[in-house]
């Protein structure tokens, strides 16, 4: 008989453990969950948590994706693919129907991320969804840091940081009044290098995009965005091919990519173990409007 010291659980399994339970905390206590799912690798990782939480039921809730209409098409044809196969309910809150409705404005600067707010909050009040998961990790960006795995959001959608519930002993709080609502994240104490392991371990299928490719860009602060309907040349500026990956997936407008030879899942896990900046940090540009970009969009209502 193996003795208890004996047994060990490792790091990825204690990792997936956590957040199963968060998903099922949720569906204990909540009415109207949702997962916000883009396509990207992180929510790509919580739909296979969703599916070992529930299984071999089906998953319990509707997914949700923020279409800005400045998407990469190999997301979005992985988006269809993925809901088709799984056989979920996919709600999409469209930025350009909001536009067309006169719901929210174009920014001055082509940037949609701004704009996504009003439009995920009328689609939260339509549906009337209680909770949200969302794939945000702390290791990503300092607003995201000191977010709670249960971050409560009041009547207007807004986050309030010195208003927030302890997490002691891994209880979660989801007390909340009719228009208030709560985000989830379970992947809150992953790292991109442990999400990276665990699409390894479990063999899941990416975007094209998330591995080394030749792409036309442009370089621009240091970062390589690539030429498409959304992203033009300023003056002076010149294109070139070059072999790229994405770590992180947004807009094709603010989204830029990294220089690579990684085109497997292994050589991306060795390069991200070598890197020493996060993934937004060097690839979104929608965060260097300014030092506290993350943390405004986050008040609003972002998230």
């Amino acid at each position: 008989m193996t003795s208890p010291a004996a047994y060990q659980v490792s790091h990825l399994d204690a990792l997936e453990a956590e957040s199963i339970f968060v998903m099922r905390e949720v569906v204990a206590e909540m009415e109207r969950p949702v997962l916000l799912f883009s396509g990207g690798k992180d929510s790509i990782v919580m739909l296979r948590l969703a599916q070992k939480a529930f299984a071999p039921a089906n998953i319990p809730f509707p997914v949700m994706h923020v279409d800005t209409g400045h998407n990469f098409p190999e997301v979005l044809d992985y988006r269809d693919q993925r809901v088709a196969e799984l056989g979920l309910q996919l709600i999409v809150a469209s930025v350009p129907e909001a536009l067309n409705k006169g719901l929210v404005r174009e920014s001055a600067d082509g940037m949609r991320n701004r704009i996504q707010t009003p439009v995920l909050l009328e689609a939260v009040e339509k549906h009337r969804f209680d909770a949200l998961f969302g794939g945000a990790r702390r290791d990503e960006e300092k607003a995201r840091a000191k977010e709670r795995v249960f971050s409560f959001r009041d009547e207007f959608g807004q986050w309030d940081p010195k208003n927030q519930r302890p997490e002691l002993w891994s209880l979660y709080n989801g007390r909340h009044h009719p228009g208030e609502s709560i985000r989830v994240f379970p992947l809150s104490n992953w790292t991109e290098l442990d999400v990276w392991h665990y699409i390894e371990r479990e063999r899941i299928p990416l975007p094209s995009i998330y591995y080394a490719h030749e792409r036309e860009v442009i370089e621009r602060d240091g970062m390589f965005y690539a030429v498409n309907e959304f992203f033009r040349a300023r003056a002076g500026e010149q294109s070139f091919t070059a072999q790229v990956r994405y770590r992180t997936v947004g807009d094709a407008s603010c989204t830029a990519a990294v220089r690579s030879d990684a085109d497997t899942v292994e050589k991306v896990i060795e390069e991200v173990a070598a890197t020493r900046i996060t993934e937004r940090g060097a690839t979104r540009g929608d965060d260097r409007v300014s030092e506290a970009a993350m943390e405004d969009r986050k008040r609003e209502g972002y998230f």
